[in-house]
């Protein structure tokens, strides 16, 4: 149970309205010289939001209320979209070698020549599009997606040089980060008062 994963989403009618992003998780040390040292703990990041700004009506309270039961607290995982970062566009997977068949999916952000290389595992069903040297592979028995892992497999082998793009949108497996749902009663109707949600790594 404490892996449990459900792939559903959670409300995107809430989800719209949170608040969040990227968390890294750096030690910095000062040292008595007044200079400073940075320990880098975690070598990817993870997101967290704060999904409480998104219930704004009662129904909406009735259904995070639901979602929340349903996932035991913060037992059961779940798929999270992120309205600000939920699609890649032409992301580069790879090169292809005559052999490899498998390629994961994954969205690159850039900053002057650094990149950061994020690993896509929930891409959203019908949205996944696959090109081998830019031209898009129209026939879908050419490859599979898997769904809940983001791992594009080709039936052929793309040969070497090919290089492998996608463009698709994705979720994020997630978390609530509570196990109490707490709700604040104002002007007669019911609010959710403080619910975390945090990315877990799968």
């Amino acid at each position: 149970m404490a892996d449990a994963f459900h792939e559903v989403q959670f409300p995107t009618d809430i989800s719209h309205g949170s608040t969040g992003g990227p968390e890294f998780n750096t030690e910095v040390v000062i040292l008595s010289s007044g200079f400073e040292k940075r320990n880098i703990n975690w070598t990817y990041s993870r997101e967290r939001w704060q999904v409480a700004y998104g219930v704004t009506t009662q129904a909406l309270l009735d259904t995070l209320r639901h979602f929340f039961y349903n996932r035991k607290g913060r037992a059961i995982g779940f798929r999270f979209k992120n309205h600000d970062d939920y699609q890649g566009t032409d992301e580069e997977l790879g090169e292809g070698d005559g052999s490899t068949e498998a390629f994961q999916l994954v969205k690159i952000y850039s900053s002057g020549s650094e990149t950061f290389t994020r690993k896509i595992t929930k891409p959203v069903s019908g949205s996944v599009s696959i090109y081998i040297d830019s031209a898009e592979q129209s026939d879908p028995t050419d490859y599979s997606i898997d769904l809940t892992t983001g791992i594009v497999t080709f039936v052929s082998a793309p040969t070497s040089g090919e290089v492998i793009t996608a463009t698709f949108e994705f979720d994020i497996p997630a978390r609530f980060d509570t196990d109490y749902l707490p709700v604040v009663l104002a002007n007669y109707e019911a609010r959710s008062a403080d619910v975390p949600v945090v990315e877990i790594r799968v």
